[in-house]
């Protein structure tokens, strides 16, 4: 029995050129082509397929809200995301709307492949682009110290620089100087080898500063 296959791309050039090596293969049948998000809701429970191969830029409906409405209404239905964006936001929120893969279209077609029989057989999949960049943001995000090596005031500071205050705000509301909150946000970013007042934003999010 074949896999009945729904493609979802806002490109015709590009659906036309998977259209081919999908239906060579002989245990997988296109069963239905569409062009927008909501020619997905609308015909995903005529189509009735297997594997939803889905992009995320649509003119009308981006792919993740699409996702999370098809799941909804066809409970059986794999996914699998099909997108230019190699981002872990759209890879996170993709996956968080019912997406069991994700593959980026600068891949080969045997990594589509890929991951649709592995949708099938009840596993995920992401493409090896991906993990790597997930790879490499754990090792960085494992490289930064502790918080714990800051100080009493120095995590007070960071604090207030992560919900957006300026230094003369921060002075006020800690009753120091100026020059000495200066000198605090120096030395946190010396102790925790970060750079810019943006990666310590993103680092107090993380440690819940």
């Amino acid at each position: 029995m074949k896999i009945r296959l729904m493609l979802a791309d806002d490109h015709r050039m590009f659906r036309e050129a998977l259209r081919t090596p999908l239906n060579a293969e002989p245990d997988m049948l296109i069963v239905h082509e569409v062009g927008t998000g909501q020619e997905v809701i609308d015909g995903i429970l005529k189509a009735a397929p297997d594997v939803l191969i889905l992009d995320i830029a649509f003119p009308d409906i981006n792919g993740i809200e699409v996702a999370r409405c098809v799941r909804l209404m066809h409970t059986g239905l794999r996914i699998v995301a099909l997108s230019g964006y190699a981002d872990r936001m759209f890879v996170n929120e993709m996956m968080k709307a019912g997406a069991q893969a994700y593959v980026v279209k600068s891949a080969g077609t045997d990594e589509l492949l890929a991951a649709i029989r592995a949708v099938m057989a009840g596993k995920t999949f992401l493409s090896p682009e991906i993990t790597a960049g997930f790879v490499k943001h754990a090792i960085e995000a494992d490289e930064k110290a502790p918080a714990s090596i800051l100080g009493l005031r120095e995590k007070e500071v960071l604090h207030l620089l992560a919900i957006g205050l300026q230094s003369t705000e921060i002075a006020a509301r800690l009753f120091i100087s100026t020059a000495t909150v200066k000198s605090h946000r120096r030395n946190i970013k010396q102790k925790l080898n970060i750079s810019s007042t943006a990666e310590l934003t993103r680092y107090a999010i993380r440690e819940g500063l």
